[in-house]
């Protein structure tokens, strides 16, 4: 005995201590029994501190003894996971065998399938933890061997106080290569009745895939609020044959626990239920493997939990995002994340309102040309558009943008996010013009609107959304002098703030052609002392230092044609 247990002795306790801990194994500390005896409950010091534990004493008379004890300290001292329970001690002497684990103060759930204050989204979050700890068994990322637990029950299952689940009792389980897509093992009758896997039952050969169908059974059982077996007329009955039925049949109504059905969302039930069937199938080849359990109940948690919109974002983001509550995918799409290969960045703001940036690279119709991207390893760096590349634009060029995630029935600004490649423009006022959707457009880019980066945030059109999408089409005129454009956003309007406006100008604010962004009295002076365009473009108003009204209009417009000639008119990129 003493040479199985070497190297656990920093495991070992005092029979002392745990007699002292459950008050000589009274009755009033019994917190369970099964196969290896009863648990009691105790706090205790132990390897990893002071605590309340649960301390499992074997009885030889239920059919376990030394060879379960020894391989459960092994296997336990070994495959250390959140979803499993924790081995914290044992104790060993010549009349005594005892188990010191980790206190799982709700006890197991079989206690709770009955259990109407159990919500749905609580009961998906306990598959979705025992999944976990049971596909970290099957495939370990360690050294370690694979585990095939050959006893997965509603009754193994452990909750702690914040109904955390966790896989317990080791003491059948088997230990194959991890390094086969197969591990078969052929060995003796192992398991529970009505959990056990019918094909061991008939060949008694053991593979990973035994384990999935008892986890099947565990799932169908959360779902209907019963064990998988029942008592009746003397004689004990399976109801795995019936829930299979109910569900190939479309009938599963009729084995829900009544008192959830209400809660249910439909896609979060029909992927649960999905999944548990495929865990049932006679072939263990079309049976699932436990990480593909585990991405599905995870699916079905957010559908639960999830707004329709969050998870369709959710599922487009080009990192995977789970969210097991409604508070955390806010809170994570409250930093961002990157949807359409990295090329669209979205984010929720403190309203629920949607903010999509589309990345230069995704707004076009055609492929930009390599030699017009400069790359963020330039030195080009914009917070907004992080990693992405930007557009050389001197010359026209075409874009597409199309917000997908955007939020209905609010007012919307789309924004230009550039710099200029040569710093010594930025005080030109060179104007930026464009056409969307066709209509022509000319914007003044004033230094107020560069951001303490470099960066220039500018609006290009204002809008009010119908739907969650809008397509709009933008052609970008020839600029002459560089700029490097990162993308275009899509930002909630703010309701423009009420300034005290002098009442001289006010005719004139409301006349510009342009949008006129500002936030101070200060900042409106200064955008018309450097001017606004009236007229549909065809005038230009502006203060001098002294306040006077300087007045500009368009030679087009000032121009009478006569009989003899037609007035030719000219462009030039730097007129105002």
């Amino acid at each position: 005995m003493a040479s199985s247990m070497e190297g656990f002795e920093h495991l070992e306790i005092q029979l002392e201590e745990i007699k002292s801990a459950t008050n000589n194994f009274n009755e009033e500390n019994v917190i369970g029994r099964g196969g290896f005896g009863k648990v009691y409950r105790g706090e205790l010091s132990h390897s990893q501190g002071k605590s309340m534990v649960a301390l499992k004493r074997l009885d030889r008379r239920h059919g376990q003894g030394d060879a379960e004890f020894h391989k459960e300290v092994r296997m336990l001292s070994c495959y250390r996971h959140e979803n499993i329970i924790s081995l914290l001690g044992f104790s060993r002497g010549r009349d005594e065998m005892i188990l010191v684990y980790e206190y799982a103060s709700r006890g197991s759930l079989d206690g709770y399938l009955k259990d109407v204050t159990l919500t749905w989204t609580q009961r998906l979050k306990i598959c979705l933890d025992a999944a976990k700890g049971l596909s970290y068994l099957h495939d370990p990322r360690e050294t370690y061997q694979r585990l095939i637990h050959c006893d997965i029950k509603s009754a193994n299952i452990l909750l702690d106080e914040n109904f955390n689940a966790k896989v317990s009792d080791f003491g059948l389980s088997k230990i194959g290569p991890a390094n086969q897509q197969n591990s078969i093992l052929v060995t003796g009758a192992l398991g529970t009745f009505g959990y056990c896997d019918p094909l061991f039952m008939e060949t008694y050969s053991l593979t990973k895939e035994s384990d999935v169908y008892s986890f099947g059974v565990v799932l169908f059982e959360v779902l209907s609020g019963k064990l998988c077996f029942e008592f009746s007329n003397g004689q004990l009955n399976i109801l795995v044959p019936m829930w299979k039925q109910s569900y190939e049949e479309n009938k599963l109504d009729q084995i829900i626990l009544e008192d959830i059905k209400q809660q249910m969302n439909r896609g979060s039930l029909e992927t649960f239920s999905g999944i548990a069937y495929q865990c049932l199938k006679r072939l263990r080849k079309e049976r699932p493997t436990m990480s593909h359990v585990v991405e599905k109940l995870e699916t079905a948690l957010q559908m639960q939990v999830l707004p329709k919109e969050y998870i369709e974002i959710a599922n487009a983001a080009a990192d995977p995002l789970l969210c097991r509550s409604l508070e955390e995918s806010q809170k994570l799409l409250s930093k961002g994340v990157l949807l359409n290969g990295g090329k669209t960045w979205l984010c929720i703001n403190e309203k629920g309102e949607c903010i999509e940036r589309i990345y230069i690279e995704a707004c076009n119709p055609q492929p930009l040309s390599e030699d017009l991207l400069v790359h963020p390893a330039d030195g080009i760096l914009s917070s907004r558009f992080p990693g992405g590349r930007c557009y050389y634009y001197d010359n026209a060029f075409k874009a597409r943008v199309r917000g997908e995630y955007l939020t209905p029935h609010i007012s919307y600004t789309l924004h230009l996010v550039f710099r200029y490649y040569n710093e010594s423009h930025v005080n030109s006022f060179n104007p930026l013009r464009y056409k969307i959707d066709g209509e022509s457009k000319v914007f003044i880019i004033y230094p107020s609107y560069m951001r303490e980066d470099g960066w220039f945030i500018v609006p290009l059109y204002h809008f009010k959304t119908q739907h969650s999408t809008a397509d709009l089409q933008f052609e970008f005129g020839y600029r002459g002098r560089d700029i490097l454009v990162a993308g275009i956003e899509f930002q909630p309007s703010e309701e423009k703030a009420q300034l005290p406006v002098f009442e001289e100008y006010q005719h004139i604010i409301e006349a510009a052609s342009q949008s006129l962004v500002y936030t101070s009295l200060d900042e409106l002076k200064h955008i018309l002392s450097i001017g606004v365009h009236l007229n549909g473009y065809k005038a230009w108003f502006s203060l001098n230092e002294k306040g006077q009204h300087c007045h500009m209009i368009s030679i087009k417009d000032c121009l009478i044609p006569n009989e003899d000639s037609t007035p030719e008119y000219g462009f030039h990129h730097l007129s105002r």
